[in-house]
C-alpha cells in the first residue's frame, strides 16, 4: 500500500475535497478491467457503446427532472455560449437523449451500453463517494415484460460472471401506493406522511394518516419479504384498475427470472419509491451477501420529451460497490528482469503471463532490489526464483 506523504506541505497538496479519492494500484487497474468485463458481457447480448460528454447544457442534461437528478447536479458558465451547463451526476438521462435525438432513427428495440465517471454535490451515508463508475444498459423502444426479464437477467448474469457472490434482486413498484393513495383521497400533508411512514416499516403511522388507503397499504407491507410469498399477498390485494396489470407483470418477471438465474435470491419491496420517482412500471435492485448498500439499480420509465415519449428499461451499476463484494485477488506474478535482459526473451515471459519490471541499472542484490520493488519474482543466472516471503504462482 502506498505510503502517505510525510511532509506537512505535501499532506496538504494531497488533501481531496470529501467524497473524492485518487485510484492507486492495484484498485485502479483491477476496477477497470471489472468495467471492461462488465461492458464485453453487454456487448455480446448486443449491446452498443455510447459515450456521452462530461459537461452539457443545463436544459438537455437535467430535462424535466422528474427524478430529482438536479439536486445533485454541478453547474458552471459556459465561456463560450454563456449559457448554464451541468456536469453529469447520473448518465441514463443522457444515454436516453441520444437514443431519442441523435438515434432516433435506428430501428427499434434499441440497445445500448455506457461507463464513465458521474460527479454528485454531495454523497449518502452508505455510500460516501460523490464521485464514482457508472456502467449500464437502456432498452429502447420495447414495452413488453420481456425486455424488463432481458435487462434483469443481463445485470445479475454479468455480475456472477465477474465474481460477485450472493446476488440478490429486489423487486419493487413505485406506481402502486401513488395509485392507491390518488383513489382512496389520500392527498396533501396525509399523503406525504403516509409515504414517510412507509418510508420506515412503520404500520402505525400508515394508520394514522393513510384513511381509505390503510387496508391496502399495510397489504403492501406485509408483502415485503421474499418474492414467493410477497406473490400470494399481492394477487389477494384490491388494487386500482392501473395497477393491476403492473402486478400481472410484476409476477410474471418474477416467475421469469427464477426460473432464469434460480441462485439468485428474489425479494419484493411493493412501497420502495426512493430513487425511482421517475419509473413508470417494475423497478429493482441489486444486493450482494456481505456488502452495505446496492450494487446498482434499473427498472422501467419513459424516454424522451413530452409528445414523443418511448417504452423504456435498464439499470446502472455502481463499480464502488462492486468492488468491494468481489473475492480479493490473487497477488500478480511481478518479475524483476536483470539489467541488459534482451527484449525478445522479455516478451516471451510477458505473454507466458508474466508482469515484468526492468531493471534499470546493474545491482549486487537483485533480491533485496526485487523486494523493494514489490516483485513476487526475480530472474537470476539459474532461472526464475520465487522471493522467500511470496508465494510462489509459477505454473
Amino acid at each position: 500500500m502506498p505510503l502517505p506523504p510525510a511532509d506537512p506541505e505535501q499532506a496538504r497538496r494531497a488533501l481531496l475535497p470529501a467524497g473524492l479519492r485518487d485510484g492507486l494500484p492495484p484498485h485502479a487497474d483491477r476496477q477497470a478491467a471489472a468495467t471492461s468485463f462488465l461492458m464485453a458481457a453487454f456487448g455480446r447480448h448486443g449491446y452498443e457503446r455510447v459515450d456521452p460528454p462530461l459537461v452539457e447544457f443545463e436544459e438537455s442534461l437535467l430535462g424535466s427532472d422528474t427524478g430529482g437528478i438536479g439536486q445533485q447536479t454541478f453547474r458552471l458558465l459556459d465561456p463560450l455560449s454563456q449559457r448554464m451547463m451541468g456536469l453529469r451526476a447520473d448518465m441514463t438521462v443522457q444515454v436516453a437523449r441520444i437514443a431519442t435525438t441523435r438515434l432516433a432513427g435506428t430501428p427499434r428495440p434499441l440497445r445500448l451500453a455506457y461507463a464513465g465517471d458521474v460527479l454528485r454535490m454531495k454523497g449518502s451515508q452508505l455510500r460516501p463517494e460523490r464521485q464514482f463508475v457508472q456502467v449500464g444498459v437502456e432498452l429502447i423502444g420495447a414495452p413488453g415484460v420481456a425486455a424488463d426479464v432481458e435487462v434483469m437477467r443481463l445485470a445479475a448474469t454479468s455480475l456472477a460472471g465477474l465474481g460477485v457472490p450472493g446476488l440478490s434482486i429486489d423487486f419493487n413498484a413505485p406506481t402502486l401506493v401513488g395509485a392507491i393513495c390518488a383513489e382512496a383521497g389520500v392527498r396533501g400533508r396525509d399523503l406525504l406522511l403516509t409515504r414517510a411512514a412507509l418510508d420506515r416499516k412503520d404500520a402505525d403511522a400508515v394508520r394514522r394518516h393513510a384513511g381509505a388507503a390503510t387496508d391496502a397499504l399495510l397489504g403492501l407491507l406485509a408483502a415485503t419479504g421474499p418474492a414467493e410469498a410477497a406473490e400470494l399477498i399481492l394477487t389477494s390485494l384490491a388494487l386500482p384498475a392501473s395497477q393491476q396489470a403492473v402486478r400481472a407483470r410484476l409476477s410474471q418477471a418474477i416467475g421469469a427470472l427464477r426460473e432464469a438465474v434460480p441462485e439468485v435470491q428474489l425479494t419484493v419491496d411493493p412501497v420502495e419509491h426512493r430513487g425511482f420517482e421517475y419509473y413508470s412500471g417494475i423497478g429493482f435492485t441489486l444486493f450482494a451477501r456481505g456488502v452495505t448498500g446496492e450494487l446498482g439499480r434499473g427498472g422501467r420509465y419513459l424516454a424522451g420529451p413530452e409528445g414523443h415519449l418511448e417504452p423504456a428499461t435498464g439499470f446502472s451499476l455502481f463499480m464502488d460497490p462492486i468492488m468491494a463484494a468481489l473475492p480479493a485477488a490473487p497477488a500478480p506474478r511481478r518479475l524483476l528482469l536483470p539489467y541488459g535482459t534482451p527484449h525478445a526473451q522479455a516478451e516471451s515471459l510477458r505473454e507466458d503471463g508474466w508482469i515484468t519490471l526492468a531493471a534499470l541499472d546493474r545491482t549486487a542484490n537483485p533480491e533485496d532490489e526485487a523486494h523493494r520493488l514489490g516483485c513476487s519474482h526475480v530472474m537470476v543466472a539459474d532461472g526464475i526464483v520465487a522471493l522467500p516471503d511470496q508465494k510462489d504462482t509459477t505454473p
